[in-house]
């Protein structure tokens, strides 16, 4: 009966892993119907965002060698020798996924890389519970990131405290012999807080000599905060009451200036505004008033008392 169960869960586990396949090349067939985007057109994209100044200036110059890059190769020329593999640091909320992704679709459209996908983990999809199965997972991300971005969420989870019994090594190892076997066809972008980050690359020398790029994603101010508020209800088709611009301004204001442990930038914005709609939803229901100015308005006493 125990023979069954486990072979029952092998196969359970092996459509599961060819579904996840089969949605990722259909995916990728779809993105290749779709028209490409001009180079202009993705860094134009990057530099909508709000904040983030000190980003888009690195990832532009990056940009900036890889068509020169590009263009001395059309042109049989000696390339550069630069590591594509980038850390991002910083806190969580800070854009640094979405910074990610549009790297991607850049790469791809120089010819870096051949698909352009981001494929985003953290510790829980590389590291296994017993030996040998943090090596096969590892190696079953790496094989669905080639050809694009790995993009590996809190790195420093892997060998942080690491000690007996744990597999977070195995995991660095078989992703730094990945690296070298696809340098032509992956790149990594480890992410997280930056002491962490500095203590990740520091616990194996393989790491640090992978990773010469760093790009510092810094917290935003309050005025980008509300910035990205805005910007969310614009797209969700709700507008803020007068009265409300002013407490969402406050209460943003009074969170960027003693952030708690818990401070996530963008991030926080997402969940005060999705607490203020619940809260919408339920006073709206209740009045039995549901004309197009009261579903779009959200008021003050939406966003008081929410607790993130």
């Amino acid at each position: 009966v125990l023979s069954n169960t486990n072979s029952n869960a092998g196969l359970k586990e092996s459509v599961k892993k060819n579904t996840v396949r089969k949605e990722s090349q259909e995916n990728t067939e779809n993105d290749k119907d779709e028209p490409e985007e001009s180079i202009e057109s993705m860094l134009a994209e990057l530099n909508a965002l709000t904040g983030l100044g000190s980003v888009k200036q690195e990832v532009n110059h990056l940009v900036n060698l890889m068509q020169v890059s590009k263009l001395r190769k059309e042109r049989n020329m000696k390339q550069p020798s630069v590591s594509k593999h980038l850390v991002f640091s910083g806190n969580p909320g800070t854009g640094k996924t979405t910074v990610a992704r549009i790297l991607a679709k850049i790469y791809r459209s120089l010819g870096i890389l051949s698909t352009g996908q981001l494929v985003e983990v953290d510790r829980g999809a590389l590291v296994g519970g017993y030996i040998g199965q943090t090596a096969a997972k590892t190696m079953d991300v790496i094989d669905e990131a080639v050809g694009g971005i790995l993009f590996i969420d809190e790195a420093y989870s892997l060998t942080v405290g690491k000690g007996e019994g744990d597999f977070g090594q195995e995991a660095v190892d078989t992703l730094l012999k990945a690296m070298e076997d696809n340098r032509d066809s992956l790149i990594v972008i480890v992410a997280g807080y930056p002491d962490l980050m500095d203590q990740f690359l520091s616990s194996n020398p393989g790491l640090r000599s992978r990773f010469s790029r760093f790009i510092l994603f810094e917290d935003y101010t309050p005025d980008e905060l509300f910035e990205i508020m805005l910007g969310m209800c614009k797209k969700q088709e709700y507008i803020l009451s007068e009265e409300a611009e002013k407490y969402v301004r406050n209460f943003l204001e009074k969170r960027c200036a003693d952030k708690p442990d818990n401070f996530a930038n963008a991030r926080d914005v997402r969940n005060l505004l999705e607490h203020a709609i619940t809260n919408q939803a339920a006073r709206v229901v209740g009045a039995g008033q549901y004309d197009y100015d009261i579903l779009a308005r959200l008021e003050q006493c939406d966003f008081e008392r929410i607790n993130l």
